[in-house]
């Protein structure tokens, strides 16, 4: 296990969000699954309890701990997109299998983890600063998700 690893609290099915992730982005893999040794509050022995994965590079560890706590926004992955029909193909993947749209390049999945899918061009566009990244910033807050050809307009003036 890496030395700092993310932690993502699930009711119940953190092995099914953990496959799906490794299925949906690159550099994402399911890389053990612990089963309960004993019974716990919300599961018997046997039950999955920990999923080890990887979501584009980075560990985390699922955890089956019942529905006590929930995701938020507080927390999200962001994956960087390289254009439109990758941004396309993520958004649609998490919101296609029971997510949820929201505003300016935000999503969620269908357990609530919430996930940015951010354009390179977008973030290039606020990291430079000023008038293009006022316009950049402007165009982005009218959006779901985010339109590629419209930040890189909204850029050029």
């Amino acid at each position: 296990m890496a030395k700092n690893t993310i932690c993502l609290w699930y009711d119940k099915d953190a092995e099914t969000a953990a496959r799906f992730y490794a299925e949906v982005f690159p550099d994402s893999a399911v890389t053990a699954v612990h089963h309960a040794p004993s019974d716990y509050p919300s599961g018997k022995k046997g039950d999955v309890l920990t999923v080890e994965f990887k979501v584009a590079g980075i560990p985390c560890l699922g955890l089956n701990g019942g529905p006590a706590f929930k995701h938020n926004e507080a927390f999200s992955f962001q994956i960087a997109t390289e254009d439109q029909a990758e941004t396309d193909r993520y958004w649609n993947a998490i919101v296609g299998n029971g997510g949820q749209e929201s505003a300016c390049g935000w999503c969620k999945d269908k357990w609530g983890v919430s996930w940015q899918i951010t354009p390179r061009v977008l973030s290039e566009a606020l990291a430079v600063g000023g008038d293009e990244a006022k316009r950049a910033f402007d165009v982005m807050m009218t959006m779901t998700k985010i339109d590629v050809a419209a930040i890189e307009k909204a850029r050029r003036g």
